[in-house]
Order: structure tokens, then C-alpha cells, then sequence
């Protein structure tokens, strides 16, 4: 157990706010990546090979490549600020705690974490702990259900709870992949932006890869790719010759859900494509996968085969329809929560005085 703090009666609880994202290196060099891949491609919900035979192919071949290749990656996309996914995830979680605040919901403390590299789950429990927060409402900011996405990251935070001898009541979020505000937010997005530069003569709408077992061993992504997809089209009015669904990112050998990202791009170019715009609606915020894969190596890959015009839409980031999306269902979550003001702390500490318990 975490090191115990003595239970007094007159602490104000609090109840937090816990949003979760994949996860960033500490800087774009190769030591720094070595530390996040080596945590992030230990996990058991992302890699699911026999540890007897994974383990010697991650540190004897992995760790002693990739971290060099994916430092350049992240360097040609890195801020001021730093890793694009952390700033926007900083961002965004700003936005949700002003947008409460103007609800009335000022004391909930909002913070962010990462379930690999920093700022980490258990930092951000240790600070919620710190604060007396008995309340928890756990966001991961995956839209779509995955084992190895939302499952892994719930792991990380239920993993640090079991640490506790005073566990807060805790409520999450599975997925928001067909809530209302979100499609329509995403819709909303992306035709702000086809009034400034027109429509695209197709959307492609390409949502992160996972191995096609997890899709056979009961993981419900794909189908949720698939709904958000179908309804993201609906509420844009594109007939079905105007848009695809793909997906992205694959490692190894095994094959990968279809139709892969590269493949689409490169059947859209030899068909003479006149203008393909991709969005992600897997991401909420910008990160390697949008700003380097899609943005830079697809657009190479459209380009290379014939085609005209590639335009990578922006993630929702902080867009303010989103931010108040994400308030709502957060709030959604608030229901029926004791929620805590400066009047119920005064009436604790004057009980608490009264039968004399100062600690």
C-alpha cells in the first residue's frame, strides 16, 4: 500500500477528474524514446505474443532500432512546448475545467495524465490522493473501445488504486465513438474547413490499426470504427462513393485490420484522384500518428503513385464544440455524485470540532 495519511475528519473531499491519453517521450531523442517504447511495448493489452518469445525481440532488436528512427519522427513534429499530444492534452484539459467552472462545477479537480511516459498515472493519483479527492470520474480519450487502448489504460489507473487503503468511489468511461456531440462536432470541423478550401472528391477517414485477432477474440473496435465512420458520413450527406474508412499504423508481420491507410491512398492516387482530404477520428489530439504518418508519410505515398491535391484534416484538439462535448460527458458521469461545496466543508469541520477529532 502508498504510504498511509492518517484520516482526519475535517478534510474537505474532492472529487476528480482523470483524463487519459496513450502517451509521449520525454524529449525526441533516441534514449528518451527507448524508455517510452520499452514501457509502452511491454504491455501485455498492446502485445499479446508469448513473453518468451517477445521478450528477446524487443530487447535484443526493437529497443536497439527504433527508438534512433522514431526519435527522427517525433523531432520533425516536436514544439516548443513539447510533444504535440501533451501540449494538446494539457489544452484540452484547461478547456473541460474552465467549462465546468462556468457550470457551477469550479472545486472538481481536472487533471491529465498519460498511461506511458509523463505526466504518469501514478503521479496523478499521488497528487489527487494529496488533495483528498474520494470521488473519480476516469476519461480515456479514445472515442472507439479497445483492449489495448481504453482496457490498458483503466489497468494503469485500477492498477495504482489497488495501492490505496482509502480507495475513492470511481466511475469511467467505456467510449464515446457514436455520442451525438461528437459526430456532430467532428462534422462541424470539417466543414468549417470545406468552406475555406472546398470538398475533397473523397474523405478518407483513417482510425488507428489494431492486429485482425484482437477483432476475432471479441474486441468491438472495429465495429466501432465502422459506426463512427458510417455516421460521420451521414451527418456530412456523403454518398458512398465520397468517402472510406482505413486503417493506419501497423507493426510486424501479423496481418492488421483492412483496408490498410497506405493501400487506399495509393488505389485513390492510380485512379486518378483529383483531391483526397484524410481525417482521424480515432484521435482527439494531434500526434505522431496524424502529424508525421498521415500528414507527411501518406501524403508522400499519394503523391508518389499520380495524385493531385492531399490535405490532412486537423484532430478536434481544443475546438471549443468539442470542449463542451467532452464537459457534457463528463457531467453525464457527475450525476448523482455528492458533490462537494464550501458549506458542506465548514458544517464537517464543526462536527468534527465538536466531538473533538482534530485528526
Amino acid at each position: 500500500m502508498t504510504a498511509p495519511q492518517a484520516f482526519r475528519h475535517d478534510f474537505q473531499p474532492r472529487t476528480g477528474v482523470l483524463l487519459l491519453n496513450l502517451g509521449t517521450p520525454d524529449a525526441p531523442t533516441p534514449s528518451a524514446l527507448r524508455r517510452y517504447l520499452k514501457e509502452f511495448l511491454s504491455d501485455r493489452r498492446v502485445i499479446e505474443i508469448p513473453r518468451l518469445l517477445w521478450w528477446p525481440l524487443l530487447n535484443g532488436v526493437i529497443l536497439n532500432v527504433r527508438p534512433r528512427q522514431s526519435a527522427r519522427k517525433y523531432a520533425s513534429i516536436w514544439r516548443e512546448q513539447g510533444s504535440p499530444l501533451l501540449v494538446e492534452t494539457q489544452a484540452q484539459t484547461e478547456a473541460v475545467r474552465q467549462a465546468l467552472a462556468t457550470r457551477g462545477l469550479d472545486n472538481l479537480l481536472v487533471m491529465c495524465a498519460m498511461r506511458y511516459g509523463n505526466p504518469s498515472i501514478p503521479a496523478a493519483l499521488a497528487e489527487m490522493r494529496r488533495q483528498h479527492v474520494d470521488q473519480l470520474v476516469v476519461v480515456p480519450l479514445y472515442p472507439q473501445y479497445s483492449a489495448a487502448s481504453t482496457g490498458s489504460a483503466l489497468d494503469g489507473v485500477f492498477a495504482e488504486l489497488m495501492k490505496d487503503r482509502n480507495m475513492p468511489a470511481v466511475r469511467t468511461v467505456r467510449h464515446f465513438h457514436d455520442h451525438p456531440g461528437y459526430i456532430a462536432a467532428l462534422a462541424g470541423q470539417i466543414e468549417q474547413d470545406w468552406q475555406q478550401h472546398g470538398r475533397p472528391d473523397v474523405l478518407v477517414m483513417s482510425f488507428h490499426g489494431m492486429p485482425k485477432f484482437t477483432l476475432e477474440r471479441g474486441d468491438p473496435y472495429f465495429c466501432e470504427c465502422q459506426k463512427t465512420a458510417r455516421l460521420l458520413a451521414e451527418a456530412l450527406h456523403l454518398p458512398a462513393e465520397a468517402w472510406r474508412i482505413s486503417f493506419q499504423s501497423r507493426f510486424g508481420r501479423t496481418e492488421w485490420l483492412k483496408p490498410y491507410t497506405v493501400e487506399v491512398v495509393r488505389e485513390l492516387a492510380e485512379a486518378g484522384t483529383a483531391r483526397v482530404d484524410v481525417v482521424c477520428p480515432g484521435f482527439v489530439a494531434d500526434c505522431l500518428e496524424t502529424l508525421e504518418e498521415i500528414a507527411v508519410e501518406v501524403r508522400e505515398v499519394f503523391h508518389q503513385y499520380g495524385g493531385g491535391m492531399y490535405r490532412y484534416l486537423p484532430c478536434l484538439n481544443s475546438n471549443s464544440q468539442w470542449i463542451q462535448v467532452l464537459t457534457d460527458i463528463i457531467q453525464s458521469q457527475l450525476q448523482g455524485l455528492p458533490l462537494q461545496n464550501q458549506s458542506d466543508t465548514t458544517q464537517r469541520q464543526a462536527r468534527a470540532q465538536a466531538i473533538g477529532a482534530t485528526a
